[in-house]
């Protein structure tokens, strides 16, 4: 759900508003946007949208102005890729520790933060929310699918012997400096809330009972709404990748580990993936299992989805795979999360989806972006 539209120096331009257009009239109560990078000489992609400065402030309150016509609140989610970032995006790659990505034909060997550094990031977090605060209705850290706060609390990831690795507590230090730097920017009042794992579903990393600890952290802390998810780039589990046919048949991936945190916190929960019809999703909110349901490839394939929920036009919309048929490519979900994107980026051309768009000219667009930096 990444856009990766951005013009020039990470400005949300034309292409955001007419995207953001759509998603305005769909009834969702709370758009998230995608990556927005607190830094523009760390990146995920080439073409995110990066919030640093007041500089181009009225192109992100045109975005915020343009979601928000309807009723909708926009939230910006604020991110750091730190290793997980494909070579030849930025100077260098960084992370807590040099542990670098499986795979290193793509992904550079990152540089370890210094002290100095992790305090400079977790500052340019809370600079980036204070900004956002100027339009939009509240923020959202990344904290999963393996960037660089997930990096901090995953013990694969974060090897250091300071006192931001090694124990949970320590791993979570960075993650929670960043929520009360941001906390202490934009007041007691203003939304605050985190995309976090249920665990990275690697051996060795985050598990399912460290996500519950550092939830309860967060919640004792204050924070207005978690968000729960799971996987990495290395495994895909946001995208279905990996999972069992009794998972795919219930729908929602990670609705055991959010009953589990329904139990562990009060604060507000939202699970995204796989949600796909709305006899599902009101079983959930009315089992008091979540107050919010996520929807991603949905309303990247029809912007009006959750409006047509409500109106009882459709029961749900079903997401095919997007697979070529190669399974060394297919289970990597890379060209799903591809797919998905040039769906968003029809939308911002003016374009409706193309749910018949080839699955070889989302893999040529792939090949063309990271062998080429199209």
């Amino acid at each position: 759900m990444s856009e990766n539209m951005a013009d020039r120096d990470g400005v949300p331009g034309e292409k955001y508003l007419s995207l953001y257009n759509h998603w305005s009239q769909s009834q969702a109560g709370i758009l998230v946007t995608g990556n927005v990078m607190i830094d523009h000489r760390a990146l995920g992609e080439k073409h995110n949208v990066v919030l640093e400065n007041e500089r181009h402030l009225l192109a992100f309150k045109k975005w915020a102005n343009t979601s928000q016509k309807f009723g909708c609140h926009l939230w910006m989610q604020i991110n750091h890729p730190g290793r997980q970032v494909p070579k030849g995006v930025n100077r260098e790659a960084v992370s807590p520790s040099d542990v670098g990505l499986s795979n290193k034909q793509l992904f550079p060997k990152p540089r370890p933060l210094t002290h100095q550094e992790i305090l400079e990031i977790i500052d340019r977090f809370g600079n980036s929310a204070a900004l956002a605060q100027k339009g939009f209705k509240g923020v959202q850290i990344h904290g999963a699918h393996g960037y660089l706060v997930s990096q901090f609390l995953s013990s694969l990831t974060n090897i250091r012997n300071d006192e931001w690795g090694g124990s949970l507590e320590n791993r979570a230090r960075f993650v929670l400096e960043v929520y009360r730097n941001i906390r202490k920017r934009v007041g007691p009042n203003y939304p605050v809330g985190i995309k976090i794992n249920s665990a990275d579903f690697q051996r060795g990393a985050f598990t399912e009972e460290e996500s519950l600890a550092v939830i309860k952290m967060l919640s004792e802390e204050g924070i207005d709404m978690i968000e729960i998810s799971g996987g990495t780039y290395e495994k895909a589990s946001m995208m279905g990748a990996g999972q069992k046919q009794s998972t795919a048949n219930r729908e929602a991936y990670f609705l055991d580990f959010i009953i589990k945190a329904r139990k562990a916190t009060s604060t507000p929960l939202c699970l995204t993936g796989g949600f796909r019809t709305a006899k599902v999703m009101a079983t959930a909110i009315e089992n008091d299992e979540l107050d919010f349901v996520g929807v991603a490839r949905p309303m990247a394939q029809n912007p009006y989805f959750p409006k047509e929920i409500f109106e009882g036009t459709i029961a749900g919309w079903p997401v095919r795979p997007i697979h070529l048929g190669i399974k060394a490519i297919d289970k990597l979900a890379y060209l799903d999360t591809v797919w998905h994107a040039l769906q968003l980026q029809r939308m911002g051309s003016g374009k409706m989806p193309n749910l018949k768009l080839s699955s070889w000219k989302a893999l040529w667009n792939l090949m063309s972006r990271t062998f080429f930096g199209w």
